[in-house]
């Protein structure tokens, strides 16, 4: 045991360029200037980055490493990565391995392919990578491709940011901006810095290769769009929390493995709700940082699975009838020397700076609502919240019994007192007293505090949580600068912050809801609170370009009007493209594969019933089945002409808002026809004809 223990310890990190590294390869003075330049978030001189650059390529090198490469987060949602060679030619003709300060510092990719929303012609091919110092450099081993990554941000030739990760940069600067001013006012003079962190759960399904290469729609589309429900699926609940699996257990080992040799601090694994989904998370981190190592999660996880003969499907909701798949984001916010500003302590109701830091998230998220809900719009998230299984698509705010009471009490003109955690006696002599949490988890809240953090449910399993997070960061910060000029125009401080407590608590208390977000009582209370309930993604992507939040994002230099515009356009395209792929995919495996499994199983009932007439027999039975087949026959082929129809119809749309509505309106509902004739089919074919993998088959065969 304590050899695994040693080896792990040694693992962990072994391919990342870390302090430990920097202190061991970087001249002292050189390591002490450098970790300067990130502490006080300074530009990198290339004298220092000339030095830096050199002690990674040799780093790099020593580890089999022939190339380096930008590695950024374009508009798409995935990452993209440029390799070089440290190979430089010599006058002599032979070869040395160099790798400059530039290199390290710009790169650029060509910038013309990637989404771009309008803010690049097709002709405006270039494109800058820059490096994030604040994330650290790392290895990848691709099969036998050994190469050094750079983490990065990506712009375009006018500085206009063109991937998910320069907002985010921002949006943390914004952040630190205002928590240090309100801070400070309210006597802290020690913190220097206010970083957002980070720790995303993630979600996502394992079938076997062999089952998902016999479905076009798991491989063109990522979820199933065909398959009726299986006889059993999740409803004995023991699937959750249950004993792993040999097979995936051995890959839960292997991927930890490789994401600790990566630096990514996986923590936790478990089986999820449904069957075949499964979860891991990590231990916090900087947002940033948090994100790259979600995006080598997500990479890791698909990998290692096709090691082990395996698939995953990272899609919100690949099979209907079961759980899908989400992304909790657990969000806080924590100084340079270690102060967790939404640690309540033992007596939150006088912990003026937790007080006044949580109620600038109430704020935030009651005020920006349907901006955070934007923020997780997505094609898959679309089947999944508001479906009794994930939250739904209204936001609000879970506190728990003792927050809501001191949010009341400040409501009523300033908090008094704290409802204490006590202690659960379980009634066994042998079990201890455990001590009581402050709040409950409420499973269905979509924005739920947790003790120290708040976890952000609504973040679909395959989304980059760059753009939740950096609209989080915003909306906060905007709380924070309103709150710090109110501040510092007083001249007692304390009854100011009291009088602003009071106002927040009475004004947007009506996001707190700390009951069942699955029922429909909530929803009809919702309304008459005025929260929105935007339940579709192209509803919610049009409020994206309201005036209060392009004045929100242009105000904290997040996002300019143009930039936001464009992401609005990005989202929109991809939704449509995303349902006409899904559409043309349903069309041909209805047309190809379905259809002629039913018409031959209808030959075959026809042929049985000649046989059975023939000897004297009554088919009846018979009859009555090739009659609902010969029926289900008719309805699927009409649904597949009127399929055909719709989306010769619609891809060829040009106006982006409206093709987005049209594929919402019209594919979705016209593929969900096809699927609900195709369904009734897969129920009475005979198994042996079917040529699908079976939900029972995917979900349930290990």
């Amino acid at each position: 045991m304590s050899t695994e223990c040693e080896s792990v310890t040694a693992l962990f990190g072994k391919n990342v360029f870390n302090d430990v590294v920097m202190r061991e390869r970087l001249p002292k003075n050189v390591y002490r200037e450098f970790k300067k330049v990130i502490s006080e978030g300074r530009f990198l001189d290339m004298t220092l980055a000339n030095v830096v650059a050199n002690a990674m390529k040799d780093w790099a090198i020593e580890k089999g490493a022939t190339h380096f490469c930008h590695w950024f987060q374009p508009m798409t949602g995935l990452t993209a990565e440029k390799h070089d060679s440290f190979i430089s030619p010599t006058p002599e003709g032979t070869t040395i391995m160099e790798f400059s300060g530039k290199e390290l510092i710009q790169g650029e990719p060509d910038a013309s392919s990637f989404p771009s929303g309008g803010l690049r012609a097709t002709f405006e091919a270039r494109g800058y990578t820059a490096w994030d110092y604040t994330s650290p450099v790392f290895i990848k081993e691709t099969g036998k491709n050994i190469t050094l990554f750079i983490p990065c941000a990506f712009c375009s030739y006018n500085a206009e940011a063109l991937d998910k990760k320069t907002p985010l940069l921002r949006s943390m600067d914004a952040l630190n901006k205002q928590a240090m001013r309100v801070l400070k006012i309210l006597g802290n003079n020690t913190s220097k810095t206010v970083d957002a962190t980070l720790g995303a759960e993630q979600e996502y399904f394992l079938v076997d290769k062999k089952w998902y290469d016999k479905r076009l729609d798991l491989m063109l589309t990522g979820r199933t769009l065909f398959g009726a429900p299986t006889p059993r699926g999740q409803e004995l609940s023991d699937h959750y929390f249950g004993a792993l699996h040999e097979r995936i257990a051995s890959y839960m080992h292997d991927v930890n493995f490789e994401l600790w040799k990566l630096g990514v601090s996986a923590k936790t694994q478990h089986n999820e709700v449904s069957p075949a989904q499964y979860e891991l998370a990590p231990v916090f981190g900087t947002v940033n940082v948090a994100t790259d190592h979600n995006q080598l999660v997500m990479e890791t996880l698909q990998k290692i699975a096709l090691r082990h003969g395996l698939v995953c499907l990272l899609y919100e909701k690949p099979f209907r009838g079961v759980n899908g798949s989400g992304k909790h984001n657990n969000w806080s916010m924590v100084t340079d020397d270690g102060i967790n500003l939404l640690e309540p302590g033992n007596t939150p109701h006088d912990n003026m700076v937790f007080l006044v830091m949580l109620c600038a998230v109430i704020k935030g998220v009651d005020r920006y609502a349907k901006l955070l809900r934007a923020s997780v719009a997505a094609p898959g998230n679309d089947h999944r919240l508001g479906a009794h299984e994930a939250p739904p698509a209204i936001v609000s705010v879970f506190l728990g019994d003792q927050l809501t009471d001191i949010v009341e009490q400040l409501a009523a003109g300033g908090a008094k007192n704290s409802k204490a955690n006590g202690q659960l006696k379980l009634g066994v002599s042998s079990l201890p007293q455990l001590p009581k949490d402050s709040t409950d988890r409420n499973r269905t809240s979509p924005f739920a505090f947790t003790g120290n953090k708040f976890e952000f449910r609504m973040v679909g399993s395959s989304q980059s949580t760059s753009g939740p997070m950096f609209v989080l960061n915003t909306i906060v910060a905007q709380s924070l600068m309103e709150i710090a000029d109110e501040l510092e125009k007083s001249d007692n401080v304390k009854a100011a912050a009291q009088k602003i407590l009071t106002k927040i608590a009475k004004e947007h208390s009506r996001i707190i809801f700390n009951g069942d977000n699955y029922t429909e009582q909530w929803v009809k209370e919702a309304e008459k609170r005025g929260l929105p309930n935007i339940k579709s993604m192209v509803d919610s992507l049009k409020t994206l370009m309201e005036d209060e939040n392009v004045k929100l994002f242009t105000t904290h230099k997040v996002l300019s009007k143009a930039e936001l515009k464009a992401r609005t356009e990005i989202l929109l395209e991809a939704y449509s493209t995303t349902i006409c792929i899904e559409g043309k995919t349903a069309l041909n495996m209805a047309q190809r594969q379905i259809l002629p499994v039913a018409i031959e199983y209808a030959s075959v009932l026809g042929k049985s019933i000649e046989r059975i007439s023939d000897a004297g027999c009554n088919p009846e039975t018979e009859k009555k089945i090739l009659n609902k087949a010969c029926g289900l026959i008719t309805d699927l082929n009409n649904g597949i002409e009127e399929l055909k129809k719709i989306l010769a119809e619609v891809c060829d749309v040009d106006n982006t808002a409206n093709k987005a509505e049209k594929c919402r309106d019209k594919v979705v509902t016209s593929i969900n026809t096809v699927r609900k004739f195709a369904d009734e089919i897969e129920m009475i074919v005979d198994a042996k004809m079917w040529p699908l993998p079976t939900y029972a088959e995917m979900l349930f065969v290990k």
